[in-house]
């Protein structure tokens, strides 16, 4: 099961002094003790902040944390796009900036520089 972590705060929030949420992250032992000492308002006060801190955590680090050996959904309402960092992309500027030293020491045409950066440029 994928856990969400705007779920997991919204359960802190409301369900947090009896546990729940810990049972929803899979932390079954410490859900057992905060439904042990629910009496003593403690768990809640706890639950409370811990909601607060799941809000903030990254994604990443909600997934590293909570998803572990799960395969992640794709983000597609609260992720920004990927931004290009893979070795082929890497290759392609490195290509790109060997054929500006052409085109500057006159090896190559305007021309064919700029054919040949619009077909690198459109495969990135």
């Amino acid at each position: 099961m994928m856990r969400n972590k705007y779920l997991a705060a919204l359960i802190a929030f409301f369900g947090g002094a009896f546990g729940l949420h810990k049972f929803y992250l899979g932390q079954n032992g410490a859900g057992i003790l905060y439904l042990l000492f629910c009496w003593t308002w403690i768990p809640g006060i706890i639950a409370f902040f811990e909601g607060i801190g799941l809000l903030f955590m990254s994604d990443e680090a909600f997934d590293t944390k909570f998803n572990r050996g799960i395969a992640p959904i794709t983000r597609t309402i609260y992720s920004l796009p990927a931004t290009p960092t893979s070795e082929s992309t890497k290759d392609k500027i490195a290509t790109l900036a060997e054929l500006k030293k052409l085109y500057d020491a006159g090896i190559i045409t305007a021309e064919e520089f700029e054919q040949k950066r619009r077909k690198i440029l459109n495969s990135i």
